[in-house]
């Protein structure tokens, strides 16, 4: 929400903002909103390969390899606006030590789908772009702001 409201203050124009991350509840939800600097917060390199290897490091000992990713989607109007939209989805899957695909980024080649037989780094981009947690959430924004427009008078 602060984000969107921060661009729509400098910009003078409705706005729209991200917040992503994957969620592992094994690891109590990390690295969640800290996905992108996971490593460097436990005193690693910056990247996602150094991310990703201390995640696989951290769940080397836990069964539970569940996971999910997150998309948290605000819209406003304008930078007060009083009634924005925010909404949240949710992809699962769970974390697999070796990676595979090359498609995506981030966790994506550690991000095995079951119901695909495959990572996020080895689906299509056009199913990825359907399926997704960002693609569930907008698909999720979109309804939200149809549901907004006004019938015109008659």
């Amino acid at each position: 929400m602060l984000k969107a409201r921060h661009a729509s203050a400098h910009t003078q124009c409705p706005a729209l903002a991200d917040d992503s991350g994957l969620c592992v509840p094994a690891l109590n939800g990390a690295p969640g909103v800290y996905s992108a600097r996971f490593s460097q917060l436990h005193g690693g390199p910056s990247g996602d390969s150094h991310n990703n290897d201390l995640l696989i490091q951290k769940l080397t000992s836990i069964s539970d390899w569940q996971a999910y990713y997150v998309c948290a989607l605000a819209w406003v109007e304008h930078e007060r606006d009083p009634t924005p939209i925010v909404v949240q989805r949710f992809w699962w899957g769970q974390v697999q030590p070796i990676a595979k695909g090359n498609h995506g980024f981030g966790y994506d080649p550690h991000f095995y789908l079951p119901q695909f037989g495959c990572t996020a780094a080895q689906l299509p981009s056009e199913k990825k772009n359907q399926v997704s947690h960002r693609a569930l959430a907008m698909q999720a924004l979109m309804h939200e702001l149809t549901g907004r427009l006004q019938p015109a008078c008659g």
